[in-house]
Protein backbone atom coordinates (compact mmCIF):
# COMPACT_ATOMS: atom_id res chain seq x y z
CA UNK A 1 0.00 0.00 0.00
CA UNK A 2 1.39 3.40 -1.03
CA UNK A 3 1.94 5.34 2.23
CA UNK A 4 1.97 8.71 0.42
CA UNK A 5 -1.47 8.06 -1.04
CA UNK A 6 -2.88 6.77 2.25
CA UNK A 7 -1.62 9.95 3.91
CA UNK A 8 -3.29 12.06 1.21
CA UNK A 9 -6.56 10.17 1.66
CA UNK A 10 -6.53 10.81 5.40
CA UNK A 11 -5.73 14.51 4.90
CA UNK A 12 -8.66 14.80 2.50
CA UNK A 13 -10.90 12.94 4.94
CA UNK A 14 -9.91 15.24 7.79
CA UNK A 15 -10.59 18.42 5.78
CA UNK A 16 -13.94 17.91 4.02
CA UNK A 17 -15.83 20.67 2.20
CA UNK A 18 -19.42 20.87 1.07
CA UNK A 19 -20.60 20.96 -2.55
CA UNK A 20 -19.69 24.23 -4.24
CA UNK A 21 -17.19 25.17 -1.50
CA UNK A 22 -14.33 22.76 -2.27
CA UNK A 23 -11.63 25.40 -2.88
CA UNK A 24 -9.15 24.23 -0.21
CA UNK A 25 -9.64 20.62 -1.31
CA UNK A 26 -8.85 21.68 -4.88
CA UNK A 27 -5.70 23.50 -3.68
CA UNK A 28 -4.60 20.40 -1.77
CA UNK A 29 -4.98 18.31 -4.94
CA UNK A 30 -3.04 20.86 -7.03
CA UNK A 31 -0.19 20.90 -4.50
CA UNK A 32 -0.05 17.12 -4.58
CA UNK A 33 -0.05 16.63 -8.37
CA UNK A 34 2.16 19.51 -9.46
CA UNK A 35 5.33 17.72 -8.32
CA UNK A 36 4.55 15.12 -11.00
CA UNK A 37 4.97 17.70 -13.79
CA UNK A 38 1.70 17.65 -15.73
CA UNK A 39 1.58 19.51 -19.04
CA UNK A 40 -1.14 21.74 -17.63
CA UNK A 41 -3.26 22.25 -14.52
CA UNK A 42 -6.57 23.98 -15.20
CA UNK A 43 -8.41 25.27 -12.14
CA UNK A 44 -11.85 26.73 -11.39
CA UNK A 45 -13.67 24.48 -13.86
CA UNK A 46 -17.41 24.62 -13.20
CA UNK A 47 -16.61 26.05 -9.76
CA UNK A 48 -13.70 24.56 -7.82
CA UNK A 49 -13.02 21.87 -10.45
CA UNK A 50 -9.46 20.95 -11.44
CA UNK A 51 -8.18 19.25 -14.61
CA UNK A 52 -4.65 17.83 -14.53
CA UNK A 53 -3.49 17.20 -18.10
CA UNK A 54 -0.80 14.80 -19.33
CA UNK A 55 0.00 14.96 -23.06
CA UNK A 56 2.00 12.53 -25.15
CA UNK A 57 3.91 13.28 -28.35
CA UNK A 58 1.43 12.40 -31.09
CA UNK A 59 -2.26 13.10 -31.47
CA UNK A 60 -4.48 10.36 -30.11
CA UNK A 61 -7.50 9.70 -27.93
CA UNK A 62 -8.19 11.94 -24.94
CA UNK A 63 -9.19 10.00 -21.83
CA UNK A 64 -10.80 11.73 -18.85
CA UNK A 65 -10.63 9.99 -15.47
CA UNK A 66 -13.17 11.72 -13.24
CA UNK A 67 -13.62 11.87 -9.46
CA UNK A 68 -15.49 14.13 -7.02
CA UNK A 69 -14.23 16.84 -4.63
CA UNK A 70 -17.19 17.27 -2.28
CA UNK A 71 -18.23 15.87 1.09
CA UNK A 72 -21.62 15.64 2.83
CA UNK A 73 -23.44 17.63 5.56
CA UNK A 74 -23.17 14.71 8.02
CA UNK A 75 -21.72 14.69 11.55
CA UNK A 76 -18.97 12.07 11.66
CA UNK A 77 -19.25 9.36 14.32
CA UNK A 78 -15.85 7.72 13.79
CA UNK A 79 -13.18 8.03 16.49
CA UNK A 80 -9.93 7.50 14.55
CA UNK A 81 -7.18 10.12 14.49
CA UNK A 82 -8.18 11.68 11.14
CA UNK A 83 -11.85 12.41 11.82
CA UNK A 84 -13.33 15.50 10.20
CA UNK A 85 -12.06 18.84 11.51
CA UNK A 86 -15.06 20.55 9.90
CA UNK A 87 -17.91 19.80 12.31
CA UNK A 88 -21.08 18.71 10.54
CA UNK A 89 -19.26 17.93 7.29
CA UNK A 90 -17.63 14.60 6.45
CA UNK A 91 -16.57 12.29 3.62
CA UNK A 92 -19.30 9.66 3.89
CA UNK A 93 -19.53 8.77 0.21
CA UNK A 94 -15.85 7.90 -0.23
CA UNK A 95 -14.97 10.85 -2.43
CA UNK A 96 -11.75 11.19 -0.41
CA UNK A 97 -10.79 7.73 -1.68
CA UNK A 98 -11.88 8.46 -5.26
CA UNK A 99 -9.74 11.63 -5.32
CA UNK A 100 -6.75 9.76 -3.92
CA UNK A 101 -6.95 7.09 -6.61
CA UNK A 102 -7.15 9.65 -9.41
CA UNK A 103 -4.38 11.83 -7.89
CA UNK A 104 -2.29 8.66 -7.58
CA UNK A 105 -2.30 8.32 -11.37
CA UNK A 106 -0.20 11.50 -11.67
CA UNK A 107 3.08 9.88 -10.61
CA UNK A 108 2.58 6.99 -13.06
CA UNK A 109 1.56 9.29 -15.93
CA UNK A 110 4.61 11.51 -15.36
CA UNK A 111 6.89 8.61 -16.44
CA UNK A 112 4.50 6.70 -18.75
CA UNK A 113 5.91 5.85 -22.20
CA UNK A 114 2.85 6.32 -24.39
CA UNK A 115 3.49 7.70 -27.88
CA UNK A 116 0.13 9.34 -28.40
CA UNK A 117 -2.93 10.81 -26.78
CA UNK A 118 -3.84 12.75 -23.67
CA UNK A 119 -5.02 11.90 -20.16
CA UNK A 120 -7.06 14.35 -18.09
CA UNK A 121 -7.46 13.78 -14.36
CA UNK A 122 -10.70 15.59 -13.55
CA UNK A 123 -11.57 16.55 -9.98
CA UNK A 124 -15.22 17.57 -10.23
CA UNK A 125 -17.07 19.79 -7.72
CA UNK A 126 -20.60 19.46 -6.36
CA UNK A 127 -21.50 15.89 -7.24
CA UNK A 128 -23.73 15.48 -4.19
CA UNK A 129 -26.13 18.23 -5.29
CA UNK A 130 -26.30 17.06 -8.90
CA UNK A 131 -24.96 20.42 -10.11
CA UNK A 132 -21.22 19.86 -10.57
CA UNK A 133 -20.99 17.77 -13.74
CA UNK A 134 -23.56 19.96 -15.51
CA UNK A 135 -21.49 23.07 -14.69
CA UNK A 136 -18.26 21.40 -15.82
CA UNK A 137 -19.95 20.64 -19.15
CA UNK A 138 -20.90 24.31 -19.49
CA UNK A 139 -17.27 25.39 -19.00
CA UNK A 140 -15.24 25.97 -22.16
CA UNK A 141 -12.05 25.12 -20.28
CA UNK A 142 -13.32 21.55 -20.08
CA UNK A 143 -15.06 21.42 -23.46
CA UNK A 144 -11.83 22.48 -25.18
CA UNK A 145 -10.18 19.28 -23.95
CA UNK A 146 -12.45 17.34 -26.36
CA UNK A 147 -12.67 14.03 -24.47
CA UNK A 148 -13.03 10.78 -26.40
CA UNK A 149 -13.61 8.66 -23.29
CA UNK A 150 -14.70 9.42 -19.72
CA UNK A 151 -14.32 6.86 -16.92
CA UNK A 152 -15.15 6.93 -13.22
CA UNK A 153 -15.58 4.49 -10.35
CA UNK A 154 -17.66 4.47 -7.20
CA UNK A 155 -16.88 2.46 -4.09
CA UNK A 156 -19.77 0.18 -3.14
CA UNK A 157 -20.09 -1.06 0.45
CA UNK A 158 -22.03 -4.30 0.57
CA UNK A 159 -20.10 -5.73 -2.39
CA UNK A 160 -17.11 -8.05 -1.98
CA UNK A 161 -13.84 -6.17 -1.32
CA UNK A 162 -11.89 -5.41 -4.54
CA UNK A 163 -14.64 -6.77 -6.82
CA UNK A 164 -15.43 -4.79 -9.97
CA UNK A 165 -19.15 -4.20 -10.54
CA UNK A 166 -20.28 -3.51 -14.10
CA UNK A 167 -23.64 -2.85 -15.72
CA UNK A 168 -24.47 -2.23 -19.37
CA UNK A 169 -26.83 0.66 -19.95
CA UNK A 170 -28.07 2.49 -16.87
CA UNK A 171 -25.60 2.02 -14.00
CA UNK A 172 -27.39 4.43 -11.65
CA UNK A 173 -30.95 5.75 -11.51
CA UNK A 174 -32.45 9.01 -12.68
CA UNK A 175 -33.10 10.98 -9.48
CA UNK A 176 -35.16 14.11 -8.92
CA UNK A 177 -36.11 15.83 -5.66
CA UNK A 178 -38.96 18.28 -5.20
CA UNK A 179 -40.86 20.36 -2.65
CA UNK A 180 -44.59 21.10 -2.71
CA UNK A 181 -45.38 24.38 -0.96
CA UNK A 182 -49.00 24.94 0.07
CA UNK A 183 -50.38 28.25 1.35
CA UNK A 184 -53.81 28.73 2.89
CA UNK A 185 -55.05 31.18 5.50
CA UNK A 186 -54.28 31.30 9.22
CA UNK A 187 -57.13 31.26 11.76
CA UNK A 188 -57.68 30.70 15.46
CA UNK A 189 -57.69 26.99 16.31
CA UNK A 190 -61.20 27.35 17.78
CA UNK A 191 -62.48 28.77 14.46
CA UNK A 192 -60.75 26.80 11.69
CA UNK A 193 -63.69 27.56 9.38
CA UNK A 194 -62.40 31.16 9.19
CA UNK A 195 -59.12 30.00 7.71
CA UNK A 196 -57.80 27.56 5.11
CA UNK A 197 -55.84 24.78 6.79
CA UNK A 198 -53.66 22.74 4.38
CA UNK A 199 -53.63 19.60 6.58
CA UNK A 200 -56.24 17.63 4.60
CA UNK A 201 -54.55 18.52 1.32
CA UNK A 202 -51.25 17.20 2.71
CA UNK A 203 -52.96 13.95 3.72
CA UNK A 204 -54.54 13.55 0.29
CA UNK A 205 -51.34 14.30 -1.61
CA UNK A 206 -49.34 11.77 0.40
CA UNK A 207 -51.88 9.08 -0.50
CA UNK A 208 -52.14 10.07 -4.17
CA UNK A 209 -48.38 10.26 -4.68
CA UNK A 210 -48.02 6.81 -3.09
CA UNK A 211 -50.17 5.38 -5.92
CA UNK A 212 -47.56 6.49 -8.49
CA UNK A 213 -45.01 4.01 -7.11
CA UNK A 214 -43.81 0.89 -8.89
CA UNK A 215 -41.18 -0.64 -6.60
CA UNK A 216 -40.40 -3.53 -8.97
CA UNK A 217 -36.76 -2.82 -9.84
CA UNK A 218 -36.94 -5.22 -12.82
CA UNK A 219 -39.70 -3.18 -14.47
CA UNK A 220 -38.94 -0.47 -17.04
CA UNK A 221 -41.60 1.62 -15.25
CA UNK A 222 -39.80 1.29 -11.91
CA UNK A 223 -40.45 4.33 -9.70
CA UNK A 224 -40.01 5.00 -6.00
CA UNK A 225 -41.27 8.24 -4.46
CA UNK A 226 -39.85 8.66 -0.98
CA UNK A 227 -41.34 11.24 1.42
CA UNK A 228 -38.37 12.99 3.06
CA UNK A 229 -39.80 15.76 5.22
CA UNK A 230 -43.22 17.24 5.98
CA UNK A 231 -43.65 20.70 7.51
CA UNK A 232 -47.10 21.73 8.70
CA UNK A 233 -47.86 24.66 10.96
CA UNK A 234 -46.09 25.14 14.29
CA UNK A 235 -46.35 23.93 17.89
CA UNK A 236 -48.88 26.59 18.84
CA UNK A 237 -52.19 25.07 19.90
CA UNK A 238 -54.16 28.24 19.40
CA UNK A 239 -53.49 28.51 15.68
CA UNK A 240 -54.97 26.70 12.68
CA UNK A 241 -51.99 26.83 10.26
CA UNK A 242 -51.76 28.32 6.80
CA UNK A 243 -48.50 26.83 5.45
CA UNK A 244 -47.35 23.32 4.64
CA UNK A 245 -44.51 21.79 2.66
CA UNK A 246 -43.90 18.23 1.45
CA UNK A 247 -40.39 17.15 0.39
CA UNK A 248 -39.86 14.09 -1.79
CA UNK A 249 -37.17 12.36 -3.81
CA UNK A 250 -38.05 10.23 -6.86
CA UNK A 251 -36.00 7.46 -8.50
CA UNK A 252 -36.65 5.88 -11.88
CA UNK A 253 -34.50 4.08 -14.40
CA UNK A 254 -35.29 6.26 -17.41
CA UNK A 255 -35.76 9.97 -17.96
CA UNK A 256 -38.99 9.22 -19.86
CA UNK A 257 -40.59 7.60 -16.81
CA UNK A 258 -39.39 10.54 -14.71
CA UNK A 259 -41.09 13.00 -17.10
CA UNK A 260 -44.37 11.09 -16.86
CA UNK A 261 -44.15 11.10 -13.06
CA UNK A 262 -43.51 14.83 -12.95
CA UNK A 263 -46.64 15.38 -15.04
CA UNK A 264 -48.73 13.23 -12.67
CA UNK A 265 -47.40 15.08 -9.63
CA UNK A 266 -48.14 18.49 -11.16
CA UNK A 267 -51.70 17.41 -11.99
CA UNK A 268 -52.31 15.99 -8.49
CA UNK A 269 -51.01 19.15 -6.80
CA UNK A 270 -53.14 21.35 -9.05
CA UNK A 271 -56.34 19.35 -8.43
CA UNK A 272 -55.90 18.97 -4.67
CA UNK A 273 -54.89 22.61 -4.10
CA UNK A 274 -57.87 23.84 -6.14
CA UNK A 275 -60.26 21.60 -4.19
CA UNK A 276 -58.98 22.97 -0.87
CA UNK A 277 -58.64 26.58 -2.09
CA UNK A 278 -54.88 26.65 -1.51
CA UNK A 279 -52.06 28.31 -3.42
CA UNK A 280 -49.47 25.73 -4.52
CA UNK A 281 -45.94 25.82 -5.87
CA UNK A 282 -43.58 22.98 -6.79
CA UNK A 283 -39.82 23.46 -6.59
CA UNK A 284 -37.73 20.86 -8.49
CA UNK A 285 -34.05 20.42 -7.59
CA UNK A 286 -31.10 18.01 -7.24
CA UNK A 287 -31.59 16.30 -10.60
CA UNK A 288 -29.27 13.40 -11.43
CA UNK A 289 -29.66 11.92 -14.93
CA UNK A 290 -29.09 8.17 -15.14
CA UNK A 291 -25.48 7.16 -15.87
CA UNK A 292 -25.89 5.36 -19.20
CA UNK A 293 -22.81 3.19 -19.74
CA UNK A 294 -21.40 2.83 -23.25
CA UNK A 295 -21.04 -0.76 -24.52
CA UNK A 296 -17.43 -0.34 -25.71
CA UNK A 297 -16.42 1.28 -22.41
CA UNK A 298 -18.02 -1.47 -20.31
CA UNK A 299 -16.21 -4.09 -22.43
CA UNK A 300 -12.92 -2.29 -21.69
CA UNK A 301 -13.65 -2.28 -17.95
CA UNK A 302 -14.43 -6.01 -18.06
CA UNK A 303 -11.27 -6.74 -20.04
CA UNK A 304 -9.04 -4.86 -17.59
CA UNK A 305 -10.67 -6.47 -14.54
CA UNK A 306 -9.98 -9.92 -16.01
CA UNK A 307 -6.39 -8.96 -16.88
CA UNK A 308 -5.84 -7.89 -13.27
CA UNK A 309 -7.48 -11.07 -11.91
CA UNK A 310 -10.16 -9.04 -10.12
CA UNK A 311 -13.55 -10.58 -9.45
CA UNK A 312 -16.03 -9.27 -12.01
CA UNK A 313 -19.67 -8.88 -11.00
CA UNK A 314 -22.27 -8.12 -13.68
CA UNK A 315 -24.99 -6.33 -11.79
CA UNK A 316 -28.47 -7.53 -12.82
CA UNK A 317 -30.14 -4.14 -12.36
CA UNK A 318 -29.25 -0.49 -12.07
CA UNK A 319 -28.25 0.96 -8.70
CA UNK A 320 -30.93 3.12 -7.07
CA UNK A 321 -28.72 6.01 -5.96
CA UNK A 322 -28.07 9.17 -7.99
CA UNK A 323 -24.71 10.03 -9.57
CA UNK A 324 -24.23 13.11 -11.71
CA UNK A 325 -21.80 11.20 -13.93
CA UNK A 326 -24.92 10.82 -16.08
CA UNK A 327 -24.22 14.28 -17.50
CA UNK A 328 -20.94 12.97 -18.95
CA UNK A 329 -22.55 9.79 -20.30
CA UNK A 330 -25.11 11.89 -22.18
CA UNK A 331 -22.30 13.59 -24.15
CA UNK A 332 -19.27 11.26 -24.31
CA UNK A 333 -18.40 7.58 -24.61
CA UNK A 334 -18.18 6.72 -20.94
CA UNK A 335 -18.59 4.20 -18.17
CA UNK A 336 -18.77 4.26 -14.41
CA UNK A 337 -18.10 1.03 -12.55
CA UNK A 338 -18.33 -0.10 -8.95
CA UNK A 339 -15.43 -1.01 -6.67
CA UNK A 340 -16.51 -3.40 -3.92
CA UNK A 341 -15.75 -1.89 -0.49
CA UNK A 342 -16.55 -4.92 1.66
CA UNK A 343 -19.70 -6.79 2.56
CA UNK A 344 -19.74 -5.77 6.22
CA UNK A 345 -19.09 -2.05 5.76
CA UNK A 346 -21.51 0.69 6.85
CA UNK A 347 -23.56 1.94 3.90
CA UNK A 348 -22.69 5.06 1.92
CA UNK A 349 -23.82 8.30 3.64
CA UNK A 350 -23.83 6.61 7.06
CA UNK A 351 -22.16 8.68 9.79
CA UNK A 352 -19.54 5.99 10.52
CA UNK A 353 -18.52 5.15 6.94
CA UNK A 354 -14.84 5.39 6.01
CA UNK A 355 -13.29 4.56 2.62
CA UNK A 356 -11.06 1.45 2.90
CA UNK A 357 -7.45 2.41 2.06
CA UNK A 358 -6.77 -1.02 0.54
CA UNK A 359 -9.02 -0.05 -2.38
CA UNK A 360 -6.60 2.66 -3.54
CA UNK A 361 -4.30 0.16 -5.27
CA UNK A 362 -7.25 -1.65 -6.88
CA UNK A 363 -8.65 1.58 -8.31
CA UNK A 364 -5.21 2.48 -9.65
CA UNK A 365 -4.87 -0.92 -11.35
CA UNK A 366 -8.21 -0.43 -13.11
CA UNK A 367 -7.55 3.10 -14.36
CA UNK A 368 -3.98 2.30 -15.41
CA UNK A 369 -5.29 -0.71 -17.33
CA UNK A 370 -7.96 1.34 -19.12
CA UNK A 371 -5.47 4.06 -20.10
CA UNK A 372 -2.90 1.49 -21.26
CA UNK A 373 -5.43 -0.38 -23.36
CA UNK A 374 -6.62 2.76 -25.15
CA UNK A 375 -3.32 4.65 -25.57
CA UNK A 376 -0.99 1.67 -25.85
CA UNK A 377 -2.41 0.26 -29.07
Amino acid sequence: MNKTLVQLRKQLHQNPELSGKEHFTAKRIIEFVKKYHPAEIISNIGGAGVAVVYEFEENGPTIVIRCELDALPIIEENTFAYTSDNYGVSHKCGHDGHMTIVAGLAEWLSVAKFNKGKVVLLFQPAEETGKGAARVLEDEQFLNLNPDYVFALHNLPGEKMHSIIVKLGFFTATVQSFKIQLKGKKAHASEPENGVNPAMAVAELIQIIATFENPNAHSTDFAILTPICIDLGEKNYGISPENAALHYTIRTWSGEVMNVLEGKIKQAVSEVSNTHKLKAEIDWFEFFPASDNNTECVALVEKVAKQQNLELVEHPKSLKFGEDFGWFSSKYKSAIFGLGAGQNQPALHHSDYDFPDELIDTGLLMFKGLITDILGK
